[in-house]
């Protein structure tokens, strides 16, 4: 027992002097620090957090609201990549491609909005050029307001979808909205565009889709026939007609005329 009592003790010492030694060390040091380290020390004495709101340039939005309009732009990009690019005639035609050959998965929808996204990145270059030179490397540089640089963006964009739709559609948008058709296209607003642009696509992607249902069908339907001449009817047709289908679109090499013919669809 005296054992364990030297020992409680002796730790209570060892205890004592070290708190005695922490409550002297800040006073020590701030005896022996030079001016400059004593100020730092001072300011640096605790975490704080900071947030200025202000200062912005004249002409341009203040940091922080730009921050925010960035974040609302970056949750809306899925459906602006849907709705105002190519993007969405090259996954319909890609989907249509997959159903006419009866591969269902293969390629699966990793690959074809992959190469879908690739693809609207070719088509969309240049519209996307003409952003940056026009609105946003003047913005940056403080040339323009958001305003101006808003409206000069949307006109490379406006230009583009203009080029794909039809005047059909654009009546209807006008009727939908109860608007009077202005002097020049260039004047339609982009709530008018923007669902015209979409049908036309629409109507183009389901065209290409059909044309290239024809020659897969042609195959199943003469595959059929002959089972069925044969007196085969317990056997799939698909299940034959799967790899003459394969083997008509590599030795045509499909893949090459498909993304060749949807490039080449876009009047850019």
């Amino acid at each position: 027992m005296e054992r364990h009592h030297r020992i409680l003790r002796a730790l209570a010492a060892l205890l004592l002097a070290g708190s005695l030694l922490l409550a002297a060390a800040p006073a020590a040091w701030s005896q022996t620090a030079p001016a400059g380290t004593a100020a730092l020390d001072s300011t640096a004495a605790g975490p704080r957090i900071s947030l200025t709101l202000g200062g912005a340039a004249r002409g341009r939005l203040d940091v922080a609201l730009e921050i925010v309009l960035l974040m609302t732009v970056l949750s809306l990009a899925p459906a602006l990549l849907v709705l105002l690019t190519s993007f969405t005639r090259i996954v319909i035609v890609f989907g249509f491609l997959r159903q006419a050959l009866g591969t269902h998965t293969m390629p699966s929808n990793q690959i074809l909005v992959g190469l879908a996204l690739f693809l609207t990145v070719v088509v969309m270059s240049p519209v996307a050029q003409r952003i940056n030179d026009e609105a946003l490397q003047p913005y940056l540089r403080e040339e323009l307001t958001p305003e101006l640089a808003l409206e000069k963006a949307s006109v490379p964009l406006k230009q583009f979808m203009l080029s794909q739709v039809r005047e059909k559609d654009v009546a209807l948008m006008l009727d939908l909205t109860h608007r009077e058709a202005p002097d020049a296209p260039q004047d339609l607003p982009l709530l008018v565009v923007v669902p015209s642009f979409i049908l036309g696509e629409l109507k183009m992607a389901f065209q290409m889709g059909f044309v290239l249902f024809l020659p897969f069908l042609v195959i199943d339907m003469v595959v059929a026939s002959v089972l069925m001449s044969m007196g085969m009817m317990m056997l799939p047709p698909v299940l034959i007609s799967l790899p003459f289908k394969v083997l008509l679109f590599v030795l045509v090499d499909g893949w090459y005329l498909i993304v060749q013919s949807l490039v080449a669809s876009f009047h850019v």
